[in-house]
């Protein structure tokens, strides 16, 4: 059983499991009804995205120095309680399913999804 880290939209793989999306926003001009059959989500989870506030750092970082900011920003968010029992779970569930959590960008190393991978690696989650 493992946690996937990938890209929203993409080809399902199979026994892929849930798919949850982990982004501030659902995407734009398809249909609720149509999220899971076109492959974005199966649900909608916008707890573990970075805030608007962060995420345009990362929309506007054009060197290393910049991304880490980011990166040491998201992280920040990452460690309130709330979110923080949320990745714990995520952990848990990984050692007992399939599922998936994902975002839209089409580069994960300039991606929250990067930060998310490593955060769950570092609190013990079985990623492929």
């Amino acid at each position: 059983m493992t946690v996937r880290v990938i890209r929203l939209g993409s080809a399902r793989i199979e026994n892929e499991g849930t798919r949850i999306g982990t982004v501030r926003r659902p995407p734009r001009g398809v249909p609720k009804a149509e999220f899971a059959s076109q492959n974005w989500y199966d649900v909608w989870f916008p707890n573990l995205a970075p805030t608007v506030e962060t995420m345009k750092l990362a929309q506007q970082a054009t060197s290393p120095r910049e991304w880490l900011l980011f990166c040491k920003k998201y992280r920040a968010e990452m460690t309130t309680p709330d979110n923080g029992h949320t990745l714990d779970l995520l952990v848990a569930l990984s050692h007992q399913t399939n599922f998936s959590v994902g975002c839209y960008c089409a580069d994960e190393s300039r991606c929250h999804r990067s930060v998310l991978r490593e955060l769950l690696v570092e609190r013990g989650a079985l990623l492929e």
